[in-house]
């Protein structure tokens, strides 16, 4: 099973930063530091809001 990328959008900034949904390190916002997503193992925990999946080519 392969993951996806998706957009995310900050719950502190507004920020939307593309990022992949099975992170092994923590993702902060580019803008403001705010943690995006948390490793779980398996899929991440995402802190801010997701807005779409990004489609590959």
């Amino acid at each position: 099973m392969t993951g996806n990328f998706v957009t995310v959008e900050c719950a502190d900034c507004g920020n939307e930063q593309t990022v992949f949904d099975k992170v092994s390190t923590t993702v902060n916002c580019a803008v403001c530091g705010s943690t995006l997503a948390r490793p779980t193992g398996g899929h991440a925990a995402f802190e801010g809001e997701v807005t779409g999946t990004v489609e590959a080519r």
